[in-house]
């Protein structure tokens, strides 16, 4: 069946095409190698369009920076508004802040105080000498001895002095031989420490004392005073209980305790009491003459105090408490101007 001419319209001879004159032509193959004649179709510039205004390429890029303009502008303006949302977080952190410090000065501090007062006094009550209503003068007796025989007292402890106690010991240079002495009622031995520590304690509590429940702490540093005070005297306290003082042995043998001792004892002896921690110590100690050079030998024995636990314990406590609120008011330090009642701390200017 014959083609119509113009199915073959692209394959035409392009002066064909044009002049009009058309021949029944069938086409059966193209080779592959065949060369295209038609030229391919001229294609227009890529015009861009941009809210309606076409764009060469000038234009592209002047709307590029433009574009790049706008975007910096933002930018900026989100940095800023990023920038003022901190400080308003800020003011209201330091307002908070504000609140709460005032709140910890007009009620924790007191509260505070009260608690520990409670304690400091409790701790008083159990000391064998008069302090805060407390009696005083208990009575209690212990026997400290060290195996086999080599050292021991059997003794009575009224108050802060050992008013009764019969000691025994053996010597180094004479094993063989014990010495003996005791100690009366008439000249009692005097333990130092225990009044030292009822002392710190009584100046611990007339520091609270001296707080008026009604008084309107206004800055960190009032409660800082007061609070530092208070450690101090606790402080001294346990030490006074916890480290006995150390005397060379030469002021122990001519030390006023000494002559409590019933007989009196040679010149190269010398006895001691003392307190260390919750212990009751008793140490004997014997000068030596070792080819010219001066030494000595010590035996010692000790027990248990029940009163001396607690006091030491019941110490720690309030040592606790006090740093708790040193620590709590210590965050607020930093603050110089905060003063009670003020709602624009001036240390927080942004």
């Amino acid at each position: 069946m014959p083609q119509s001419p113009t199915t073959n319209w692209s394959f035409q001879p392009l002066h064909r095409q044009r002049s009009g004159q058309f021949q029944h032509h069938v086409l059966n193959s193209v080779p592959e190698t065949a060369v295209l004649t038609t030229p391919p179709p001229l294609r227009k510039p890529l015009s861009l369009q941009f809210a309606g205004a076409a764009a060469t390429n000038g234009g592209a890029a002047a709307l590029a920076d433009k574009t790049k303009r706008r975007y910096i502008t933002a930018r900026k303006k989100a940095k800023s508004t990023m920038k003022m949302l901190v400080v308003d977080t800020e003011r209201e952190e330091a307002l908070n802040l504000q609140i709460e410090f005032e709140w910890v000065l007009r009620q924790e501090v007191h509260a505070i105080l009260k608690q520990l007062r409670t304690i400091l006094v409790e701790c008083a009550h159990r000391f064998p000498v008069p302090l805060y209503d407390n009696e005083g003068k208990k009575t209690e007796k212990f026997i400290l001895s060290v195996s086999p025989d080599q050292l021991k007292a059997v003794l009575t402890l009224t108050g802060d002095a050992i008013t009764q106690a019969d000691i025994s010991f053996k010597l180094c240079k004479a094993p063989s031989q014990t010495q003996r002495t005791s100690i009366t009622h008439d000249s009692p031995w005097k333990l130092q420490q225990v009044q030292d520590a009822a002392n710190h304690l009584q100046t611990a509590i007339n520091h609270i004392d001296d707080v008026d429940d009604s008084y309107h702490f206004k800055t960190s540093d009032e409660v800082l005073h007061v609070i530092g005070n208070i450690l101090d005297a606790l402080q001294r306290g346990r030490n006074s209980l916890l480290v006995p003082k150390k005397k060379p042995i030469e002021e122990l043998i001519k030390g006023r305790n000494m002559k409590s001792l019933v007989p009196n004892l040679p010149e190269d002896l010398a006895v001691s009491f003392y307190l260390q921690s919750h212990k009751l110590i008793i140490a004997v100690y014997q000068l030596l003459n070792n080819q010219g050079t001066m030494q000595f030998d010590s035996r010692q024995a000790e027990i248990g105090v029940q009163w001396l636990n607690d006091v030491l314990l019941l110490l720690m406590n309030g040592q606790k408490l006090c740093q708790q609120l040193k620590d709590k008011i210590s965050v607020f330090s930093v603050y110089k101007d905060f003063t009670v009642g003020s709602r624009s701390p001036s240390a927080l200017s942004y």
